[in-house]
């Protein structure tokens, strides 16, 4: 949801084109997160002018505006800050006058890029109306910029350094963002922060960096914001309830003089500046053609680059805060967020999911000694047994693989297991106690509702585990403990091999909580088995693309709504597949528990409802038969997957469309029975000629609430 991008170059000449092409290409990177216009802002060729292209749609709409502009592509720069941002519109409708950056007044002295939502600017959009400033958005982001230069114009006499401007500024920001600072007044200098929003910031130089790492910078000074006389300026104070700080804009006259500290990472041999170039986005997938070597920001980080160095500030210290921050090297590889031979990323991550399984188990599965080892979770197994229930809290995909492993986690562990969407657990503010365990799944790790969940829970005391793909993200972070799914990068907004990865997590870390339960020993010893085969039977659900795009094509393209019925196991099954068909064919789909059908659904049955059936063979299978049987007598023609050669069902084929999917134990059957789903809901979505992969108002990784 929304993306970030930001190119600094230091004694690294670059051409304006060569500039240009960088922030676009950041931006195509992030297309994936979903946006609906872009933008960005560049030096011009005046002292003093920044250029700002803007336009809705996508980037390459943005490139040919910037190539009708007939700007000077030639002109050369030793040293430049430029920013980019794709937009997915929350306040005010797509426009390119929406569109980010945003800037403070007709000059463009401050321009900003920003995820997240402030959730006080109609009080700062009241308050600078007042001192006179004119916005021209409806968007919230338009007042970070303003009051920027509100900030400045006020401690114009003060030379006041860009790292506490932005302090001041921060400080009266209320809500969730990440955010790059460029203005005129600061050439060749960018401000980057974050609070809830993810920022991370690639490093690239000639010669290697003396430490792995970024001291964190605290202000001698307890607090910045000092009450001056009365007299002594204006002051955007303004009483407490309105959601601002009520403090003075102004800093100390002759205050700390910032620049006298030096990067230890920077610092060069021979006294002669270091060449460096520096790559600021929302996502690791943006940086990775360019260098390896990344520093995420914390929540509440000030980051300053200027003169090739690269400077991490804190408003205040606090007990306990790490004094580092870590450079640390992308495992990431650029062929993985490429297409490769296929036509889209979805289907490549849905034909990517043999391999990214293995990914999943490797090293943390031994099959012969059959032993589970989790190593972000060994210190914590103890505690985790001991714990009076676990709650699970995600949303979406995520909430689906919860579902689908409640029940064996139960089964395995015997503890109560509550699963909980993210939203909802916020708002019914559930009691969760210091013996709890708080179990939190995301595939960015970064997801706004999850994040804030996780807070709610770790206020309380509770035990926090992460489970997520994206390494260095905030969860995976800001949890105890937790287990990284190793999916690999996950491109198409629709997840799959996600989907899975995450199934099989929760499923091994079932398994370890079970390990010291000789009762549960035979039932763990087969599942560890089946997990063994689960590759190579995905493999065999795959080699049916043909059949089921045949089937895409001529029973379901042309229908307006499906259901899904499956019990047990497969109700998680049903869900995950009726939201994959929403979200990419834009199909009305339902995933219903085959034992509510009796209780309204079975209303909706006829002959022209297309109703497809998880029949696989478990101790339910005799229940859901009875569902299909009551589907048949009301002239509905379910279309079913069942286990191959499923005796019970050979009436049926004759009569009904079938799907034979390999037979695994019960509760890794929806590993294999949510592959078929998946291939369909891609079928449907390119038989209708709809964007696979940037479906219509959707994001990949929802950073806001």
């Amino acid at each position: 949801m929304c993306g970030i991008f930001g190119y600094v170059n230091y004694l690294v000449e670059k051409n304006r084109g060569d500039i240009v092409n960088t922030l676009l290409d950041g931006l195509q990177r992030l297309e994936y997160r979903g946006y609906d216009s872009a933008g960005l802002a560049i030096d011009g060729d005046k002292p003093n002018e920044v250029l700002l292209f803007k336009e809705v749609g996508k980037v390459a709409a943005l490139r040919k505006l910037y190539e009708s502009s007939e700007t000077d592509d030639c002109k050369t720069f030793g040293s430049h800050v430029g920013i980019a941002h794709t937009r997915w519109a929350t306040h005010g409708q797509p426009s390119p006058l929406n569109a980010h950056p945003h800037r403070s007044d007709r000059n463009n002295e401050f321009v900003v890029v920003h995820n997240g939502i402030i959730t006080n600017y109609r009080e700062l959009k009241a308050l600078l109306e007042a001192k006179g400033f004119v916005f021209e958005t409806e968007t919230d982001t338009e007042c970070i910029a303003k009051l920027a230069k509100y900030v400045y114009d006020l401690n114009k006499h003060r030379e006041l350094d860009f790292t506490e401007l932005a302090k001041l500024v921060l400080m009266e920001l209320q809500g969730a963002y990440g955010l790059l600072l460029k203005s005129v007044h600061y050439p060749n200098e960018i401000i980057a922060t974050r609070k809830g929003s993810p920022l991370l910031i690639g490093v690239k130089t000639e010669k290697k960096l003396k430490v792995d790492f970024v001291d964190v910078e605290f202000p001698d000074f307890p607090d910045i914001v000092i009450d001056g006389p009365a007299d002594s300026a204006p002051s955007l104070t303004v009483p407490q309830a309105n959601g601002l700080s009520g403090g003075s804009l102004l800093v100390p006259l002759g205050g700390s003089d910032l620049r006298r500290s030096q990067s230890r990472a920077f610092i060069s041999d021979d006294g002669i500046p270091m060449q460096a170039e520096f790559f600021l986005a929302s996502d690791p997938s943006a940086v990775v053609e360019h260098t390896k070597k990344v520093l995420y920001l914390e929540d509440d980080d000030i980051a300053h680059i200027y003169d090739g160095e690269l400077h991490i500030h804190r408003v205040r210290r606090e007990e306990g805060q790490p004094t580092i921050r870590s450079i640390q090297t992308l495992e990431m590889e650029l062929n993985e967020i490429m297409k490769g031979n296929f036509d889209h990323f979805m289907q490549k991550e849905i034909f990517e999911q043999p391999e990214s399984i293995v990914n999943t188990m490797r090293g943390r599965i031994d099959f012969e000694k059959k032993t589970v080892t989790l190593g972000g979770l060994s210190a914590y197994l103890n505690t985790i047994r001991r714990c009076r229930r676990i709650i699970m809290v995600a949303c979406g995909t995520s909430y689906h693989s919860c579902m689908a492993t409640r029940a064996i986690f139960e089964e395995l562990t015997e503890i109560p297991i509550a699963v909980e969407l993210a939203s909802d657990f916020l708002d019914r503010r559930s009691p969760v106690f210091r013996d709890d365990t708080c179990v939190f799944v995301s595939q960015s790790g970064e997801t706004a509702d999850t994040m804030l969940a996780l807070q709610y829970c770790a206020e309380r005391g509770a035990l926090t585990v992460g489970i997520v793909n994206s390494v260095g993200s905030s969860i995976s972070r800001q949890t105890n403990c937790g287990v990284h799914i190793n999916a690999g990068p996950e491109i198409g907004v629709a997840s799959t091999k996600a989907y899975t990865s995450q199934y099989v997590a929760l499923v091994m870390m079932a398994l370890s909580l079970s390990d010291d339960r000789i009762s549960k020993r035979a039932r763990r010893h087969a599942i560890i088995d089946g997990l063994s085969k689960i590759s190579q039977q995905i493999q065999e659900v795959l080699a049916l693309n043909d059949r089921i795009k045949e089937m895409a094509e001529t029973d379901l393209v042309n229908q307006k709504s499906l259901l899904l019925l499956g019990r047990g196991y497969q109700h998680a099954t049903a869900l995950e597949g009726a939201l994959k068909i929403k979200e990419i064919s834009y199909m009305h789909s339902e995933g219903v528990l085959a034992g509510e059908l009796k209780h309204g659904v079975l209303a909706l049955v006829d002959e022209d409802l297309p109703i497809i059936v998880l029949a696989t063979h478990d101790s339910l299978f005799p229940k859901v038969m009875s569902a299909v049987e009551q589907v048949i007598a009301r002239s509905g023609n379910p279309i079913l997957l069942c286990n191959k050669g499923e005796s019970a069902l050979s009436k049926l084929r004759k009569t009904y469309r079938t799907l034979e999917i390999p037979a695994t134990v019960d509760c890794l059957q929806g590993l294999l029975n949510v592959i078929p789903l998946q291939l369909m809901s891609y079928w449907l979505a390119v038989k209708k000629g709809f964007d696979v992969d940037f479906p219509r108002n959707l994001a990949k990784a929802v950073t806001v609430e």
